[in-house]
């Protein structure tokens, strides 16, 4: 008779599930793109997408709203959304608590400010873009290296740190707000802090699609490396891993997906913590499995949240609003679910 340990059957069956699960969202995320050409005011026919995209159709009407306006949308919405769920995964992890989300370092307050001071300014849409980028990182090498400076945990004084950041951030960004044009000013800076990928175009996406992309490799080479972390820092060094190295830069990729997505897309909360949780329950808490189905699943669910938010009304509805509707629910559960589980 042939028998099998019974850890070898669960980690047959778990490979499998995810082989299905990886197949399913591949499957999701293809038919969600293509139909995501067709979503806005100028109906466009799916016959009509790939002879553009594929063939360079020049001479279709469609080609200009496929190529020019669309397609950089699409490919923004996927980029954000994966990074920010890949991103939270990631902090998730290092900080050991479920509740994490991708701007506890302060990377989007941060970058709220360096776009609200650039809309001050008065500056192009690219300039707004690099600023937030920049403000973003500075936010987070400020909370890294107060946080070293601490006589605390290493992880207690960067959420500590982060949450100072975060005050001070969003304290210069509500005076910019006071002392900015009402009649004009005002209400950009209100616009880009809620969210919305109305501006984006090739050169705004290339900007921000190297560092993602950097990001992306950092994080998906480091998956070994991140299940260690999240056995604690003892294990970890009993394992020959650096834990300070080792989550320095993790915290370095997390943070390149963070600003690239914020300064792209203005300020979109929630998809970091809620993607996380949904993909750890199909697959598990390894990183081997659980990157890239959070990938792929945080870029459909902001692709589906962006074709929803450009068609469900006459006038664009702020992406960071939709998302709140169902993120906060969502956030509000987890607490539930965390109390409830240490009664």
């Amino acid at each position: 008779m042939n028998f099998k340990p019974k850890n070898c059957i669960a980690y047959s069956e778990t490979n499998k599930r995810f082989s299905i699960v990886f197949t399913i969202m591949i499957l999701i995320s293809v038919f969600v793109i293509i139909s995501s050409f067709t979503v806005g005011y100028y109906k466009i026919p799916v016959k009509d997408i790939i002879p553009v995209i594929f063939k360079g159709d020049t001479n279709s009407n469609s080609y200009n709203i496929i190529m020019n306006i669309r397609l950089p949308r699409i490919i923004a919405a996927f980029s954000i959304g994966s990074a920010l769920a890949v991103s939270g995964s990631a902090y998730q992890g290092m900080f050991k608590n479920p509740l994490v989300s991708p701007d506890i370092l302060g990377v989007s307050s941060g970058a709220g400010l360096g776009a609200s001071l650039a809309i001050t300014m008065d500056l192009p849409y690219f300039y707004v873009q690099i600023t937030a980028f920049i403000f973003g990182i500075v936010s987070v090498l400020l909370c890294y290296f107060t946080a070293h400076r601490v006589q605390f945990g290493q992880t207690i004084s960067l959420i500590l740190a982060g949450m100072m950041i975060q005050a001070l951030a969003n304290a210069f960004t509500t005076l910019l707000k006071y002392v900015a044009d009402p009649n004009n000013t005002l209400a950009e800076i209100t616009f880009w802090l809620m969210g919305s990928l109305t501006k984006v175009d090739r050169e705004s996406l290339l900007f921000s699609i190297v560092p993602m992309i950097i990001g992306f490799i950092i994080l998906f080479s480091m998956r070994y490396r991140l299940n260690v972390l999240t056995l604690g820092d003892d294990e970890a060094k009993s394992m020959g891993i650096n834990p300070k190295k080792t989550r320095i830069i993790a915290v370095a990729g997390a943070t390149l997906l963070s600003a690239s997505a914020v300064c792209l897309g203005g300020l979109i909360g929630f998809v970091g913590l809620m993607v996380p949780h949904v993909a750890r329950h199909f697959v598990g808490p390894q990183y081997k499995r659980l990157l890239p189905v959070t990938f792929l699943m945080g870029g459909c669910f902001l692709l589906i949240m962006d074709n929803i938010a450009r068609s469900a009304l006459t006038m664009e509805i702020p992406l960071g609003v939709i998302i709140a509707f169902i993120g906060a629910p969502f956030f509000l559960y987890l607490i539930a679910v965390q109390g409830a589980g240490k009664q």
